[in-house]
């Protein structure tokens, strides 16, 4: 009788063990705990902005200067949500026409599936404002490129910068908000 325990025991402890490790193994891929720890900082210019040492050229009294240059259309300052968030947000027309959203000095945490979304909510403090973003209309511009630093994101053609009202750094996986920005027009 004791060898016919051992051999049943056997299975259900490979079968057990394989549980484990295949749990484990999910759990590492879902939540990605290793990014915490990981920082990525992306520098990025303004787009159309040419850096030159040589002073700007003088406009005549009593014209206006062109506006040539990028123009900010709405700006804010990020709040933490589910992770400590901090930055500026901006909307930016470019001198072609085009918008983007800026993200200056942003320093918030990596996560598994960050984006950064343009949306018509409103910004709540606290957890009040962890899950609203995907309540109302938005705009997912892309994978957030690095969780530090200065980054453009495009805004598709056929989107009307006009209709939105705040940016969010949300996580796709867990459909949470890391941090948001109230955006306040120029």
């Amino acid at each position: 009788m004791g060898r016919v325990r051992k051999v049943l025991s056997r299975p259900l402890v490979i079968g057990a063990l394989a549980v484990v490790v295949a749990g484990v193994s999910f759990g590492l891929y879902w939540f990605q705990p290793w990014k915490l720890w990981q920082d990525e900082t992306v520098e990025e210019a303004l787009p159309g902005v040419v850096e030159t040492s040589a002073p700007p050229a003088a406009v005549p009294s009593g014209q206006p200067s062109p506006a040539t240059g990028p123009q900010t259309l709405a700006s804010g300052e990020l709040i933490s949500h589910e992770h400590a968030t901090s930055g500026a947000v901006k909307l930016v027309r470019l001198a072609d026409g085009s918008h983007v959203v800026r993200l200056e000095k942003l320093d918030t945490s990596n996560g598994p599936d960050l984006r950064v979304w343009l949306t018509d909510a409103p910004v709540k403090e606290g957890k009040a404002g962890w899950h609203v973003f995907d309540d109302g209309e938005y705009v997912s511009l892309g994978k957030l490129k690095g969780n530090k630093g200065s980054q453009n994101y495009a805004l598709p053609d056929d989107i009307d910068p006009a209709r939105y009202t705040s940016v969010s750094i949300w996580c796709d996986r867990f459909d949470v908000s890391f941090g948001a920005a109230e955006l306040a027009r120029a």
